[in-house]
């Protein structure tokens, strides 16, 4: 990723600090995003180590002139973009009778609108052999019951496909990665009784690693997935390849 710029959203921990750290040990200059004024601890120590080629600047992805600002950053100071990951998310977890219309459109703007308006705004800065990453879910392949957060991911995968097709003749790719159960921040309140139900229905039989997450990422951004573009690649320890066929086989040992 030598002399290749690329900005991560939601940066400050997870799989965004796992992506920014990744991508600066593989050569990139990274542009690390979040919603704080300052970068959190983690990432800080990142930037202390690496500043030369990790710059941190606030965003909050639902807001058009945040983006317009950043836009203008990345151009002033590195002329161009080759690549972006969308990757800053939220969740809630109600279920379809309980969710409201504001837990629908908080998520949703988030999660579809913020990678919207991020590849708007990124786009006109990108050179042929650019490449987008969207930050999906294993619950973009699958029914999960956070019905909000379930539906956000299912129209991200539609956004990037829309975008994979808009933009291939400018020789930009986009892809989307689907993570299972990785250890980060969301999903540290998860509801313990979920965490197992998830880990027995995962062939892999573990929860994932940010880093793991974060690899896929590299990958994609890179000119070795130089032919892939339109892609839905789970990192899930197989939970979506089965469609629940591992607990019937399970019953039956």
């Amino acid at each position: 990723m030598t002399d290749r710029t690329v900005v991560v959203t939601g940066a400050n921990g997870g799989q965004g600090l796992a992506e920014a750290l990744m991508l600066v040990t593989a050569g990139a200059t990274v542009i690390a995003t979040d919603l704080t004024p300052e970068p959190s601890t983690a990432l800080e120590a990142v930037v202390t180590k690496h500043l030369e080629r990790i710059a941190y600047r606030p965003l909050d992805v639902t807001l058009p002139d945040a983006w317009t600002a950043l836009s203008r950053f990345v151009r002033d100071g590195c002329g161009g973009l080759d690549g972006l990951v969308n990757n800053a998310g939220i969740t809630r977890r109600s279920r379809l009778l309980e969710a409201t219309p504001a837990d629908l459109a908080a998520v949703s703007d988030v999660n579809v609108t913020g990678a919207l308006l991020g590849m708007q705004a990124c786009v006109p800065l990108m050179a042929p052999g650019a490449s987008i990453v969207n930050v999906g879910s294993v619950a973009a392949l699958t029914g999960h019951y956070p019905v909000a957060y379930t539906a956000s991911k299912w129209a991200l995968r539609g956004l990037t496909i829309a975008a994979a097709t808009e933009l291939g003749a400018r020789g930009i790719r986009v892809n989307s990665v689907h993570p299972g159960f990785i250890e980060t921040p969301m999903t540290a309140g998860a509801n313990p009784a979920f965490r197992k139900a998830t880990i027995a229905e995962t062939p892999l039989g573990r929860t994932g690693t940010p880093e793991e997450v974060a690899a896929v990422v590299l990958f994609l951004l890179s000119p070795m997935a130089a032919f892939v573009t339109g892609v839905d690649l789970p990192v899930d320890g197989g939970q979506s390849s089965h469609g629940g066929a591992k607990s019937v086989s399970d019953a039956l040992r």
